[in-house]
């Protein structure tokens, strides 16, 4: 018989992707966090849990002696709607399968890597269980599995979910894993599960294989928020449900007071965080309810950090894909919501809320309080080619009426067992992959850089920009959040360091910034070539006649002095 407190487990972190959970640095899931505090509740002691990224060990061979030494070696990962990662590089199956390989104890594999493996981490793919060589793959939650296969002494376990009670007790025990995450303490975001499962059953998605919504109840999610804040967590993100408006209701309206106490009770727990942001809202809550959707928004923007992204599922604006696939919401309801959450929401720090959306040259410089994402899928049953002109003129008129997006996310299907989509696959979007790459730069040059234009133009202040690579001479940077923007800084600056930022010029989906305010004493040439109306000769007039006593001195134009100090 072994016994549980003789036992070292090692859990490795693939990284994780789904439609509600996000799990990439500088994200950290749930998943490792719960797997953890389970295996230490069946009587591993804390010290016996080693917790490993994929990009550790990438980095550090030696680091495999702990997944070739550990009695019990977990792997968690799997992608289910893979994006373009800058902070880490999910696992690939063939580094998957190696850690099976070397592993000399008992091998368990779980997460969404459960529903399916393609060839890659790319979408347009047919997803296909596999067991990857391992000893156990969990069919049902792996924080479960984990458990009761070390309560059996390593023997095996049934498959199934666990419940509230079980999630309450690991999510606290689970806490000391952030601080073996190599971004821990500064770099490291949270993903909080306020539920999972969904109302809704759209053909593509795998949400609804968790069931019908199971919510956890305020106080949960925040003591959870506070054993993570203890332990160094300063960043969070309620990302972990199908739509945070539904929090403690039927599954589908909205429950105001629910929100209330989520919300003021993570403020009075983590009294010094400096992110707090969430991911889904599902759009037919806000048509359907809208008033009590409206008090719902002005609760989370009264309480979240600015930037902060409610993406909603759009999927498709063509109603032949809307019906085939058996999705909620239509063009024009989607429409509304946004038009609802720009006006409740859509307000930047400094601002009136009654003001909302702000944006123009009156506008405070920070990034709106709360703005909608859209999600646009292509490859789903019954699209055409017409589906892709419904698309972009959806989005278009957003954008004439004066509304403001944060993002445009657009992707292609991966069709995973138990879903609709199973049974048509990814041909289709393999067939139109030519047409998707055209329209999906059309969309970037028409609608996504005046749209961030709009949510950010120049002058708007970035604080705390974590810089994390340089790349053609520039050091690129993302402040913690909710799909953050991307910065480009000119030149090469010490990475890791954390610096304010503001903006000066567009991309597509990134800007072009300078640190702020930026010294006009110090400043290169590069950086100050980068603000807006100061060209190559002013600020080469500039540098010759430094140094300044004041800002004023320098002699540019009043509107330009909001950049420097």
């Amino acid at each position: 018989m072994t016994d549980p407190a003789d036992l070292t487990v090692t859990i490795v972190d693939g990284y994780v992707d789904e439609p509600a959970h996000f799990g990439v640095p500088p994200y950290i899931s749930t998943y490792p966090r719960f797997t953890a505090g389970a295996v230490v509740d069946a009587g591993v002691p804390e010290s016996n849990v080693v917790y490993h990224t994929i990009d550790e060990l990438r980095d550090d061979r030696q680091k495999w002696r702990d997944v070739a030494d550990a009695d019990l070696m977990i792997y968690i990962g799997g992608m289910t709607v893979p994006g373009k990662y800058v902070g880490g590089t999910p696992a690939e199956p063939d580094e998957v399968r190696e850690l099976a390989w070397v592993a000399e104890g008992t091998t368990l594999m779980g997460g969404p890597i459960r529903f399916g493996v393609g060839d890659e981490n790319a979408g347009g793919q047919d997803m296909q269980r596999k067991n990857l060589d391992y000893d156990f793959v969990a069919k049902g939650d792996i924080e479960a599995a984990a458990f009761d296969l070390v309560d059996s002494a390593l023997e095996g376990f049934g498959n199934r979910m666990r419940d509230n009670e079980e999630l309450d007790r690991w999510a606290a025990k689970g806490a000391f894993v952030v601080e073996q995450h190599p971004n821990h303490p500064d770099h490291l975001i949270c993903e909080m599960e306020t539920s999972r499962g969904c109302a809704y059953r759209c053909s593509f998605c795998t949400e609804p294989l968790y069931g019908n919504p199971s919510f956890r109840t305020a106080d949960s999610v925040v003591k959870e928020v506070e054993n993570l804040y203890n332990r160094g967590a300063r960043h969070f993100r309620l990302g972990r449900q199908a739509d945070i408006l539904a929090f403690g209701g039927d599954g589908e309206a909205p429950n105001p007071d629910a929100l209330r106490r989520l919300y003021g009770g993570i403020r009075e727990v983590a009294p010094d965080l400096g992110t707090l942001h969430l991911d889904n809202v599902n759009p037919i809550t806000i048509v359907e309810w809208p008033e009590k959707s409206r008090e719902a928004l002005r609760i989370i923007a009264e309480h979240n950090t600015a930037g902060d992204t409610a993406a909603f599922g759009l999927e498709s604006a063509d109603p032949v894909v809307q019906e085939e696939n058996s999705l909620n919401v239509s063009a024009d309801e989607c429409f509304e919501a946004v038009k609802i959450v720009n006006e409740v929401a859509g307000w930047r720090p400094g601002d009136d809320p009654a003001d909302a959306p702000t944006h123009g040259p009156d506008a405070a410089t920070r990034l709106p309080k709360l703005l909608p994402g859209i999600n646009l899928l292509h490859g789903l049953k019954g699209e055409s080619e017409e589906t892709f002109a419904h698309n972009k003129r959806f989005l278009q008129r957003v954008y004439d009426e004066g509304l403001m997006v944060r993002r445009i996310n657009i992707r292609q299907v991966m069709a995973f067992d138990g879903t609709e989509m199973s049974d048509t696959g990814a041909s289709i979007a393999r067939d139109h992959k030519q047409l998707f790459k055209k329209y999906k730069q059309e969309v970037r040059e028409d609608i996504d850089r005046p749209m961030l234009r709009r949510v950010a133009p120049p002058g708007t202040v970035l604080p705390d920009v974590h810089l994390e690579y340089h790349q053609d001479g520039r050091t690129f940077g993302r402040q913690l959040g909710t799909y953050p923007l991307l910065v480009g800084i000119p030149g090469e600056r010490e990475l890791g360091q954390i610096v304010d930022i503001v903006v000066t010029d567009h991309g597509y989906r990134s800007v072009t910034g300078v640190p702020y305010p930026l010294d006009i004493n110090e400043a290169s040439m590069d950086e100050l070539t980068a603000i807006p109306g100061i060209g190559k000769s002013t600020a080469g007039d500039i540098v010759v006649n430094r140094p300044y006593d004041a800002p004023a001195d320098v002699g540019i134009d009043a509107n330009l002095l909001k950049y420097v100090q």
